[in-house]
């Protein structure tokens, strides 16, 4: 898709043009992922964070929290609650948290490989090559990171460097994806100074990053952060800066799902969040076949705020597994069953008469570019 479609899409208002843009990616959905809804477990095992990201309520120089760190078996026990509920992966989640080691966090991997048929995904920030390797080795299947805007100073402005080092997620998804990893990244939608043309350049990335599974949520900044408290530092010309709305989310999903039809897409709980009601039913009918239900228990779940409010706080992971459930059915939608692999990943790992799909398309743009 041309950059001034995309760009007219982004800034489109009318709803019946909406409305085609809403059955083009549901139908793009349908043909190239299915209509089954899969369903990624959550276990939230550690809020600790280095990082001092300004609008995450999990950085480090937050001192209003209570943070905690799972057990291992405490974690097996939600993998065993996600092979109960049926699900296919179990997704292990914290801040970036070097008090839990790589062998200790290597070990909890192969524990749930050897007792279950889940698979493993991680999402535990930016660490070091060696330690991904390891974790690869251990049984890990996927790997998420964010990388939350293409716009590299836009990033620095809202994620300081750690240890005297500068993020480069870009390169770090390439690294995951050398390794193994089916990978995972996404952005925020609406951060102050993301521009128009950064989001037409983020759908790119995500076509250059080939990527197999990418999350797309408001910005949402927690209020006991720099962004919180005193609003933010940097801002683009009224007329470029992209709202946080749920409708601009939305839209990123759809053109998401147009640009990279083989990728797996969650309809995330940020969605679920500003849209209590229909959120999560409105992201799986413009383009997303994923959701992920909380398996952290609730005695830790209220304490893993990145933002405040989020959805499904205080409800136990019964209650949460039978919810979805009902709100699935209710779109008419099957439930996912087994690994939910993504398309795009089984296309490179397989031969190619194994799969029909359409490969995701690369932009015509250079490496260098792309970052």
């Amino acid at each position: 898709m041309e950059r001034g479609t995309l760009r007219q899409w982004l800034r489109e208002t009318d709803d019946t043009r909406l409305a085609e843009l809403w059955a083009a990616a549901d139908a793009t959905r349908h043909a190239h992922v299915g209509d089954a809804v899969h369903l990624r477990g959550l276990v939230e095992f550690s809020n600790y964070c280095a990082r001092e990201c300004h609008y995450c309520g999990l950085r480090a120089s937050h001192a209003d929290i209570e943070r905690y760190r799972m057990s291992a078996d405490e974690i097996l026990a939600c993998a065993q609650a996600a092979v109960r509920f049926g699900y296919g992966t179990v997704v292990l989640q914290s801040g970036e948290d070097y008090g839990t080691s790589a062998r200790w966090l290597e070990d909890v991997v192969r524990r749930i490989k050897a007792e279950s048929p889940l698979a493993v995904t991680l999402s535990v920030g930016e660490r070091r090559p060696e330690e991904l390797a390891a974790w690869r080795a251990a049984g890990a299947d996927r790997y998420l990171l964010r990388f939350e805007t293409s716009n590299p100073q836009l990033f620095a402005a809202i994620h300081p460097g750690h240890g005297g080092r500068l993020s480069d997620r870009i390169a770090l998804l390439r690294t995951l994806r050398a390794l193994g990893y089916e990978v995972g990244s996404g952005v925020m939608v609406g951060i102050p100074g993301q521009s128009w043309d950064d989001l037409v350049h983020d759908l790119e990335t995500f076509q250059g990053l080939d990527l197999d599974m990418i999350g797309i949520g408001p910005y949402l900044p927690h209020p006991q952060t720099p962004l919180g408290r005193e609003g933010p530092q940097r801002i683009a010309a009224p007329e470029e800066q992209v709202p946080n709305s749920e409708l601009m989310t939305y839209k990123m999903v759809a053109l998401t799902r147009l640009m990279c039809p083989e990728a797996n897409i969650p309809s995330t709980t940020a969605l679920a969040t500003v849209n209590r009601e229909r959120g999560r039913e409105l992201g799986l009918q413009r383009g997303a076949n994923i959701v992920m239900p909380n398996l952290t228990p609730p005695l830790y779940r209220c304490k893993y705020e990145i933002y405040p409010e989020k959805a499904c706080l205080h409800e136990s992971a019964e209650q949460c597994h039978g919810c979805l459930l009902g709100r699935i059915r209710a779109l008419g939608r099957p439930v996912g069953t087994g690994r939910g692999d993504s398309p795009n990943r089984r296309r490179r790992v397989e031969p190619p008469a194994a799969v029909s799909a359409l490969p995701c398309a690369h932009p015509s743009r250079s490496e260098s570019d792309a970052k």
